[in-house]
């Protein structure tokens, strides 16, 4: 599989770099699998979809995992050296790997202190530039202290043009997140579902349920050869409970959709998925990857954002709707000035 195939060229205007407010007032565009496009809000999502059907939203919760803190000096004729850590993938309760700036002028052994009784010795490096942090607070403790000093970790296509903020704390947070902070990026399709939106999609007889799926900043890196050859992403850590997958299946067999809201909440239902399209409860890591010609076995629409070029998202969707239709789908939106990314607008894709 060629990955010019799934490359497009966006205008850089087309980056949102704020959410609309209120955020259910976005944009959504709804894709039809003939290829037909319609122009809609995303509080129009209730007319389009049916009573019975069930939307599926991942509620797990941003760590704020941007963090800003000082290497001291390793001895008395040395400088203390400024350094920005994003956490990526939590280990234990006190371990995680991370991404550190300055790299290069970190070492294995050294501490890094981001406020008082609150810092991290660096226990090795990994691949992809990864660093090993252990920090000298764990758990409960821990999580505190990262909500206390740290930022949330927004995507770099977002943190190159502005500073993370105070209002992206609402913002960069679903309304219905849990209680087990520890993704390092957001499931924004998920950001746009306002407790008012909520309210219609229930007054509509339209179900709701939840999965859990840890996001990674691998979401946001590059496709690689390797990952295409060994049909493997980056893993995640997800959770479907038996309640969720029996009601879920129960509504399929009755003939009624399951609609994921967000590429996450669909990789956690087709991670979980049989050959016949039945949800079984699991627990633990994932490293599934969609693309065009693999079954889409447990979606039979999904709400999503607009996703990068040449990126695992947009083969995902390709893989969902056809490569073509998509395409065709994306050169609309940027010709008709569709906000793109993570807090930009969405599609209800309908295959």
């Amino acid at each position: 599989m060629d990955l010019s195939q799934f490359q497009f060229d966006l205008p850089e205007e087309r980056i949102a770099l704020r959410p609309v407010e209120p955020q259910d007032s976005a944009r959504l565009l709804v894709v039809h699998g003939d290829g037909r496009l319609e122009d809609a809000h995303v509080r129009d999502l209730p007319r389009f979809l049916s009573p019975g059907d069930v939307m599926v939203f991942n509620d797990t919760r941003v760590l704020p995992a941007a963090l800003k803190g000082v290497r001291p000096a390793r001895d008395e004729t040395g400088q203390d050296v400024a350094c920005d850590v994003n956490l990526t993938e939590r280990i234990d309760a006190r371990s995680w790997r991370a991404l550190a700036r300055p790299g290069r002028r970190l070492k294995e052994g050294d501490r890094i202190v981001f406020a008082e009784g609150f810092s991290a010795e660096i226990t090795g490096r990994h691949e992809g530039g990864e660093i090993g942090l252990l920090f000298s607070l764990s758990g409960d403790e821990l999580t505190a202290a990262l909500d206390a000093h740290g930022a949330m970790p927004l995507p770099p296509y977002i943190a190159r043009r502005r500073p993370a903020d105070a209002k992206d704390r609402q913002t960069y947070q679903t309304e219905f997140a849990g209680d087990d902070a520890a993704s390092v990026a957001a499931p924004t399709a998920g950001l746009h579902f306002t407790p008012r939106l909520l309210e219609e999609i229930d007054a509509a007889g339209i179900a709701r349920e939840t999965v859990r799926l840890h996001v990674g900043l691998g979401t946001f890196k590059p496709l690689e050869a390797a990952q295409l050859e060994a049909n493997r992403l980056h893993e995640e850590w997800r959770r479907l409970t038996p309640e969720v997958a029996e009601r879920l299946n129960a509504a399929r067999s009755g003939g009624r959709r399951v609609v994921p809201v967000g590429t996450t909440a669909m990789r956690t239902l087709e991670s979980c998925a049989n050959a016949d399209g039945m949800l079984r409860a699991a627990t633990g890591p994932t490293d599934i990857f969609l693309k065009p010609g693999d079954a889409v076995r447990a979606t039979d629409a999904l709400v999503t954002n607009f996703h990068l070029p040449g990126s695992s998202l947009f083969m995902l969707v390709c893989a969902l709707m056809g490569t073509d239709v998509m395409h065709a789908a994306y050169a609309h939106a940027i010709e008709t000035e569709y906000r793109f990314y993570s807090y930009g607008d969405a599609c209800l894709l309908l295959p």
